[in-house]
């Protein structure tokens, strides 16, 4: 194999030298140079002739190869397309404690049941730890090698050698390659260590599920660098001290990324859940004021969630607005409308507003739900216990109507809601019967108030 060194390449005009420079020389930018792994393989000057019918057609390239391994998790096989496709690379991201490592060793448990083996390398745990993990899991771990290291060349010579149905790497900012300089979860560490990677899984044809560590803001920690690399991008989100959690796909090159997983934490491990809604929805007082259900879509998937809401008059000069779980402008932006449009005196009020089972909702057709949720608890009316609410808010207090409309009333009659209430712009005729629901088609949020509120 050909030798390989550490360079130093200005990602904005390609200056390369052997060492770092503050400022670049080449096109006089700042901080550009990025440690690169360059070959050192002379490239032949001459020109190669092309070889006819080296490039292949693309009714003539089979598609063998690309079988995928189901896993015995519904929800993981929903987020991933119906299962994993071999030589993939497929990345797994949350906040610190979420539950990726927990939920990756569950998965690889599952699949070491059978005959194949799987390997899964942790550099930032000892083998005694992931041991002590497994059991508290109940995984046996028949064909479940594990590897503690942190040097990516050794590892990847054990998958080769081991050849895994499935291979865990947690996490990839904990590895490094003796060939860089630079340490271990620096932008070209990852961004090499997860180039090698992907190279490696697609020529012995092994799944490889990566951990990425995440900053304070939320993103992939190495500025999007692994997201452009591996083929899928798989987020794990919650609240750290609720139990439920979401797998979400951003980017997936074998399936659609408008899936969503739903997971509880439990003392077992992650565990999923079937129906969402149905959960989400549990221990909910009918004839309290300031409660609403709105019908929400998380990707393809209709999830019924309840929205709170609670006003009280301000101690203070300026209000509060607090959002927990709903966008914080698209609060401000529904209490102006009901000030505004319907009347509310909700200048001297304090509003709080929370989604429920620590869910986030950004979605507009939740904003028939949020308004009136706190329109409910301002005038200390309660919303009717059999009315489901989608639509979203324009300025001018219309309703607008909302996508996939007939997926969000089949699950909100499969739950027991008796009615509806939608944008009229929507238009019955359009829609599909749904039996055991009613439609209450309205034209603004003032109309809706009239039929949410209970008298």
């Amino acid at each position: 194999m050909p030798k390989a060194r550490a360079r130093f390449v200005c990602q904005s005009c390609g200056h390369s030298q052997p060492r770092w420079e503050g400022r670049c020389p080449g096109c006089g930018e700042w901080n550009t140079f990025v440690e690169t792994m360059v070959d050192t393989k002379r490239k032949s000057r001459g020109r190669t002739q092309p070889t006819h019918g080296q490039v292949p057609r693309l009714r003539d390239i089979s598609p063998d190869g690309f079988t995928r391994i189901p896993i015995p998790i519904e929800e993981f096989n929903r987020v991933m397309g119906g299962g994993i496709i071999p030589g993939s690379v497929t990345l797994v991201a949350g906040d610190p404690g979420i539950g990726k490592s927990t939920l990756l060793l569950q998965i690889s448990g599952l699949l070491a049941e059978n005959s194949d083996p799987v390997l899964y390398v942790s550099g930032e745990e000892s083998a005694q730890q992931i041991k002590m993990r497994a059991e508290r899991l109940g995984i046996e771990g028949t064909n479940l090698y594990v590897l503690a290291e942190t040097n990516l060349d050794s590892i990847l010579e054990h998958l080769e050698q081991l050849k895994p149905r499935m291979a865990v790497i947690d996490s990839i900012q904990a590895v490094h390659l003796d060939g860089l300089t630079s340490s271990a979860g620096s932008i070209s560490q990852v961004r090499e260590c997860a180039a090698t990677t992907l190279r490696l899984a697609k020529s012995i044809q092994v799944p490889v599920f990566i951990v990425g560590h995440v900053t304070k803001k939320g993103s992939i920690a190495g500025p999007r660098v692994l997201e452009h690399i591996v083929d899928t991008v798989l987020y794990l989100e919650g609240e750290r001290f609720h139990s439920y959690r979401l797998l979400r796909g951003v980017k997936n090159r074998f399936g659609s990324t408008n899936e969503v997983g739903v997971f509880e934490m439990c003392e077992m491990g992650l565990r999923e859940i079937s129906n969402p809604s149905q959960v989400f929805l549990a221990g909910r007082e009918t004839d309290a004021p300031g409660s609403a259900i709105a019908v929400t879509l998380e990707g393809t998937r209709p999830i019924l969630v309840e929205i709170q809401a609670l006003t009280s008059r301000t101690s203070f000069g300026l209000p509060r607005r607090t959002a927990n779980g709903v966008d914080f402008n698209r609060l401000l932006l529904l209490i102006a409308v009901l000030s505004k449009r319907v009347g509310m005196g909700l200048s001297n009020q304090d509003v709080f507003a929370n989604v429920v089972g620590g869910l986030r909702v950004n979605e507009p057709a939740a904003d028939l739900a949020l308004a009136i949720a706190i329109a409910s608890s301002y005038r200390n009316r309660p919303v009717a216990p059999d009315l489901a609410l989608v639509g979203e808010i324009g300025l001018s207090g219309e309703l607008r109507a909302v996508g996939q409309i007939e997926k969000r009333l089949m699950e909100a009659s499969k739950l027991g809601f008796g009615r509806c209430l939608l944008p009229r712009g929507v238009g019955q005729k359009r829609l599909p019967k749904v039996e055991g629901i009613q439609l209450i088609p309205v034209r603004s949020v003032a109309e809706a108030l009239d039929v949410a509120l209970v008298k």
